[in-house]
Parts: C-alpha cells; sequence; structure tokens
C-alpha cells in the first residue's frame, strides 16, 4: 500500500479546482455566444474573471477591426493616448514580460498576451499588477496567463463574428436596395420604341453597375409629336440611382399630364432635382420635343454630353440650354433650341460612357469617332447602328473595361 503526502493532496485538489474553474470559465463564455448575448454582456462575463476569478484589477484589450481600438479596459483612467499598437506590440508573437519601457504608459503594464486568429494578430491584451502579486504570493494571474490567453481568443473572435454578421446584414440590405433600384428603373425604361415611316428609334444600354445613373425615354404626345430625352446623374451607388429613378418619373409626370413646354418642364425638374439630392449631386439632361408634320425640333440641353445631329457628311451639336439640374436652386439662364429637320437625318443621343471611354493607350474614344460611325453605315437601321457602335466599342476598350454606365438612343427622322 502506497501513501500520498498531505502537500501532493493539496496540490492535486488545486489541480482539480483550476480545471473546473477553467472549465466552468469557458463554459460560461461559450453559453453567453451561443444565446447570442451583446458584446457588453460577454465583455462583463470577461472582466469578472478577470478581476474577481485572477485578481486582475488593470489592463487593456486592444483590438483590430478596420484599425486598433481600444476594446475594453479596466484600473485606467482616461484616453489611452502614446501607445501605438503597430509600433509596440506587433513584434510580440508569444505571451511577453514587459522588462521595460521607454513609454511611461507601458511602465503600468507586466505582461502583454498577443491573440492571433489564423495568422493574423486581432488583439493584444496587456497585463499590470502581475509583480504585485506575486510579492504577495498570489501566483493566480501569472500561472493562468495560458487560459487568459485561451478566452480572449475565444471572446475577441466572438465579438469579431458578431461585427461580420451586421455587415452581413447589411450588405443584405444594400443589395435588397440594389434590387428594388433596379427595378424602378427597369420599369421606367421605355418597353418599346416605334420603327415606322416617320421615325426609327432604338436603344442600347450597358450597366457599369446593378443599379445606373443613366437614363433614356421616348414619350408619345400625339400622331405627330413626341419626345426623346436623356440624362446621367453624378456619382454612383444606390443614393445616384434612386435620384435618378426619381427624376424619370417626375419627367413623365411633368410633361405627360401636366404637358408643361420645354423651358417651364425644364425649370421645375431643376428645382426638384436641387431640392432632392441637396445640392449634392446634378444631372445632365437632354430633352427634344419633334413634331413630325412641321418637321421642327425644339430642345433645351441641361449640361449634358452634346447630341449630334446627322445628314449625310454634315453634323451639328444640340448645345443649346443651360447649366446641369441641380447644380443651382435656380438656373441663371435657359435657351431653348429650334430646328428644322431634313428627311433621313439621324440624331444620336449619348452619355460620357461612350465618348470617354479609353483605350489602352489612354485615348478617349471622342464624338468624332462616334460621328463618323454614324456616317459610314448609313442607311443601317438603328438597331444595327447601335450594335455597331458598341461593337467599336468593345474593339477600342481592348483588355479595359467600362468604367462607366453606357447610354445610346439613336433616331431617324425620315
Amino acid at each position: 500500500m502506497s501513501y500520498v503526502s498531505e502537500e501532493a493532496l493539496i496540490e492535486l485538489e488545486n489541480r482539480l479546482k483550476s480545471k473546473d474553474f477553467k472549465i466552468n470559465s469557458l463554459l460560461e463564455i461559450t453559453n453567453a455566444i451561443n444565446s447570442n448575448k451583446s458584446v457588453n454582456d460577454i465583455l462583463n462575463i470577461y472582466n469578472y474573471i478577470l478581476s474577481e476569478q485572477l485578481g486582475i484589477r488593470k489592463f487593456i484589450l486592444f483590438n483590430h477591426q478596420k484599425n486598433w481600438h481600444v476594446l475594453d479596459k479596466m484600473g485606467i483612467k482616461g484616453k489611452v493616448k502614446d501607445i501605438d499598437v503597430e509600433e509596440d506590440f506587433m513584434k510580440f508573437t508569444d505571451i511577453t514580460v514587459i522588462e521595460s519601457s521607454y513609454k511611461k504608459s507601458l511602465d503600468k503594464f507586466d505582461v502583454v498576451i498577443p491573440v492571433h486568429h489564423k495568422d493574423q494578430p486581432l488583439a493584444f491584451l496587456v497585463l499590470g499588477g502581475i509583480k504585485d502579486q506575486l510579492l504577495s504570493q498570489d501566483r493566480r494571474s501569472f500561472i493562468n496567463l495560458n487560459f487568459i490567453q485561451i478566452i480572449t481568443n475565444v471572446i475577441v473572435v466572438a465579438i469579431e463574428n458578431k461585427r461580420l454578421a451586421k455587415e452581413s446584414i447589411k450588405q443584405e440590405a444594400v443589395k435588397k436596395e440594389l434590387e428594388i433600384a433596379s427595378e424602378m428603373q427597369r420599369l421606367l425604361f421605355p418597353d418599346e420604341l416605334p420603327t415606322n415611316k416617320k421615325i426609327d428609334i432604338s436603344a442600347k444600354y450597358l450597366s457599369h453597375s446593378q443599379v445606373s445613373g443613366d437614363y433614356y425615354d421616348y414619350i408619345q404626345l400625339s400622331e405627330d409629336e413626341f419626345i426623346i430625352c436623356i440624362a446621367d446623374v453624378s456619382g454612383k451607388g444606390i443614393s445616384a440611382a434612386m435620384l435618378m429613378a426619381n427624376f424619370q418619373a417626375t419627367v413623365r409626370t411633368l410633361y405627360t399630364y401636366q404637358r408643361f413646354d420645354l423651358e417651364r418642364l425644364v425649370e421645375e425638374l431643376n428645382r426638384k432635382v436641387f431640392a432632392n439630392a441637396k445640392g449634392e449631386k446634378f444631372i445632365t439632361f437632354f430633352i427634344a420635343e419633334y413634331n413630325s408634320k412641321t418637321r421642327h425640333l425644339k430642345y433645351v440641353n441641361a449640361g449634358h454630353n452634346w447630341p449630334i445631329l446627322i445628314r449625310g457628311r454634315s453634323s451639328q451639336f444640340l448645345n443649346k440650354g443651360c447649366v446641369g439640374l441641380g447644380m443651382l436652386p435656380e438656373l441663371p439662364s435657359l435657351e431653348k433650341g429650334d430646328l428644322k429637320i431634313e428627311s433621313n437625318s439621324t440624331l444620336l443621343l449619348y452619355t460620357d460612357g461612350v465618348v470617354e471611354l479609353e483605350n489602352p493607350s489612354d485615348e478617349q474614344f471622342e464624338t468624332e469617332r462616334l460621328t463618323k460611325i454614324a456616317q459610314n453605315f448609313y442607311p443601317l437601321s438603328m438597331e444595327d447602328l447601335n450594335e455597331i457602335i458598341f461593337s467599336k466599342l468593345d474593339e477600342w476598350r481592348g483588355n479595359r473595361k467600362y468604367v462607366d454606365d453606357t447610354a445610346i438612343l439613336s433616331c431617324r427622322i425620315f
């Protein structure tokens, strides 16, 4: 029969207590995480383990998300100013005792515990008061440094996962907004464009993203009258797309139901765009009204790329109008263009994604090339002409991608 000394029994009991403590602590943390407790609740459990069960009264937990910041602290008054995580801690890959430091703020601490996740530094925990504990024969913190590293890792990764989950929810919300904006735009584009004895109209559009800032439209006013228009909003993203969707609906409402004349329409559109965008965005816009009996085309160009009117080998730009809509609360001046259209004329409306497309040598496509294509491929249908223009754009860009929405509305007047 063998006997176990009293010292050995006490050591075994302490080990079992320590093991139970670690298991219970991890269980409490994982239960909080699995029950989706808030970040504050998880940190409260963490603080209790460090302070009440391990006797740590001073610590700072630095965490990296987009940049390094203080996630948690105890026993530290005010802001942590002169600690630079990148400069002071990135060299530590293992638990390290701080012997001395050139920074007063670091002299308050004794141990650095790095936390890595997938070989990337995710957090650094600095502990103070450890040496004081050793002097008082309290070794709870010192002998549990590896355990502290483990629970810190669990806590920080859990909080990071919560953050990523929130980001995912935000991204899903953005995706839904994009879908709504895209559907709104799709509904507001014309379903069909006419091809008859009087006119041949066709459009081709390439969106750089799910929602666009480009817009074109055709509205039949009577048997002999119609309008065509094209627009481009400054900026990108959902806000720009929603502004354009609202603009599309406003154009149709004001022109179709209230039948504003061109000048008043543009002035009213300018006020609405300025009010909706609060001066942060603007819309370039070209609108033309054509009467097939009189063969007169009236138009206003509000800061848009100049449409090209082509007849045989001659061409001209339609550039009379005003500044872009929404730049100013009131338009300082406005000039309406009025032309008599000869038979077999071609009118090209386009957005800057066409003429500003660059080739690998950083040269832009420009209006001269666009004009020559329309002249050289006359009398193709407008649909065929648009296909050729986009094929030429593809040749021009080479291995470069389209960096902007690209739209063309072509109109042949017989």
